[in-house]
């Protein structure tokens, strides 16, 4: 199935990336030299980018990822929401996890966003009794059947 263009990941030019790239190094820097000088860049980092990164994100981004990919997270929106998406994308979505399919990390956080479920990584990657080897389907309805607690 195809998916309508406001649920692919949205590109990142060159430049933007190049940018991104050149300042979380920079950050990273900082954070070894200057750490109080640093607290002032992640925050115009952030209100640039939409994201809500911290010290920890700069300093061991390279544990989990290459320094692009943290880039092209950052120059991504942080919650992409889709109001009207419809059960059939979330089963898309979920068959491109589960496929491992390219761009996995943007198509995670927009099942996150867009599910009620706090632990939908869970019901996909290390899923309970019942739903080991469950389709795409299964896994969509399990997220979309949960109910928070009315306290």
């Amino acid at each position: 199935m195809d998916l309508r263009p406001e649920l692919l990941p949205p590109p990142v030019s060159r430049q933007r990336l190049d940018e991104l790239c050149a300042e979380v190094e920079r950050i990273a820097d900082l954070l070894e030299a200057r750490a109080e000088v640093a607290g002032e860049a992640i925050a115009a980092f952030n209100a640039t980018t939409g994201h809500d990164y911290v010290a920890l994100d700069f300093v061991e981004y390279a544990e989990s990822r290459s320094l692009e990919e943290f880039a092209r997270e950052a120059a991504r929106p942080a919650r992409p929401e889709v109001a009207d998406i419809t059960r059939d994308e979330l089963v898309e979505i979920v068959r491109r996890l589960l496929t491992a399919a390219s761009e996995s990390d943007y198509y995670l956080l927009l099942l996150e966003t867009n599910v009620p479920h706090p632990r939908v990584r869970d019901l996909v990657f290390h899923p309970l009794d019942g739903l080991q080897d469950a389709s795409a389907a299964q896994i969509v309805d399990e997220a979309l059947k949960y109910q928070p607690i009315v306290l």
